[in-house]
């Protein structure tokens, strides 16, 4: 196995552990924290903070650097756009966020745990993809 594919291995069990441990592989969470006028939990918010303080440092690291160990170079985001796409996309995932309680790393991160919801959704997700691409990509 090449070093890259064990580095993104290691990447994703990490991240999926990460959700696993804070609690974010369970929808209900994510759907207390979206519930601001109910019984709100501010977690997903903790979670998020840790995740911009983790990552901040590295992403100031990875442009200090020519490149990065496994790879020929960095694939960081460049586009600085707002389009009709970005717009439209974002406020689907919204609204699928929280009407599921998911989003794509926790729904597969709860894949792991055997869920019906979280197979529901990533089912629903793949079909969503395969839909759009069939549709806008040819």
């Amino acid at each position: 196995m090449q070093k890259t594919t064990l580095a993104a291995l290691a990447s994703g069990l990490l991240f999926g552990l990460g959700l696993t441990v804070s609690g974010m592989v369970n929808p209900a969470k994510v759907l207390a924290f979206l519930d601001i006028a109910g019984d709100w939990d501010p977690t997903l918010a903790f979670v998020m903070g840790g995740a911009i303080i983790a990552a901040f440092p590295a992403f100031q690291w990875a442009k200090r650097h020519g490149r990065p160990f496994f790879a020929e170079k960095w694939f960081l985001p460049d586009r600085t756009d707002i389009d009709t796409k970005l717009v439209i996309g974002s406020a689907l995932f919204g609204i699928g966020w929280g009407l599921a309680g998911f989003c794509p790393g926790p729904a597969l991160a709860a894949l792991g745990l055997a869920t019906e919801q979280a197979l529901t959704f990533v089912v629903a997700m793949i079909v969503g993809a395969l839909v759009y691409r069939y549709m806008f990509e040819r």
